[in-house]
């Protein structure tokens, strides 16, 4: 075995132990930063705030369809029955977004709940429906970032 003269240490044992260090002190920066990544990942995530911009309700007596409401500027409904009856928020709906969620409920219970992400942000609701003949057009990206259905839920098939 190689030992130097100065030190009497064994200089492959040396290179190795320099190698292993190096291999840990790397590893323990990759653990770092990706640690990082993840957290500052989680505290964007935690800081988005959802607000009800609509709500169809199909059996409540008043018609909403895409001609009635969606592509207008006005309120439809009120607060008190925004889970009962349509509404549309008008203060929401002039609000840009990034994200959409789906949320599907039965007296005022929730079944369903599916989250997008738009190719496009930044747009208002109001926005993406005033071109009342767009096309078939595929708004978001990527399927959805969240998905949810109750235990509970019924009619899934209609």
């Amino acid at each position: 075995s190689t030992t130097t003269k100065s030190s009497g240490i064994n200089a492959e044992y040396g290179t190795t132990v320099l190698y292993r260090m190096c291999f840990v002190v790397f590893f323990a920066l990759l653990l770092i930063s990706v640690e990082l990544a993840t957290i500052e990942r989680i505290e964007r995530i935690e800081q988005r705030t959802w607000y009800l911009g609509m709500n169809l309700n199909p059996s409540d007596g008043h018609i909403m369809d895409y001609t009635t409401g969606w592509a207008e500027d006005l309120f439809i409904g009120t607060y008190k029955d925004a889970l009962k009856k349509d509404y549309i928020n008008r203060v929401v709906w002039n609000l840009p977004v990034n994200y959409i969620a789906l949320v599907r409920h039965q007296d005022r219970e929730v079944d369903a709940v599916k989250v997008f992400r738009f190719k496009r942000g930044g747009l208002s609701m109001l926005n993406r429906f005033q071109d009342m003949n767009p096309g078939r057009q595929i708004v978001t990206e990527g399927g959805p970032i969240q998905e949810s259905i109750s235990k509970n839920a019924r009619n899934m098939e209609d």
